[in-house]
């Protein structure tokens, strides 16, 4: 049994419970894409809120839009990249 201490909101895992542990960043796997959420200060029924903060690519950036050597690939977009 787990003890879900937070829940996400916005985004594709909206109003999921999970367990936190304190996690400063939480990433979900969704339709090819990594989604990342946020702690923040706010509890909701005596859980702590991580808020969406945005979708990831994990083939890394489009170019144009962002140079992609110079990009810092989340840990688990590069986890599903090594996966092919």
């Amino acid at each position: 049994m787990t003890d879900n201490d937070a829940v996400l909101v916005g985004g594709p895992g909206d109003g999921t419970t999970f367990e936190a542990e304190g996690a400063g960043l939480v990433e979900l796997e969704y339709e090819e894409m990594v989604h990342r959420y946020i702690p923040t200060t706010q509890a909701r029924e005596g859980m702590a809120v991580y808020t969406y903060d945005g979708v990831v690519d994990p083939g890394g950036a489009s170019d144009g839009a962002e140079d992609a050597q110079d990009r810092m690939a989340s840990p688990l977009a590069r986890d599903m990249e090594d996966r092919g």
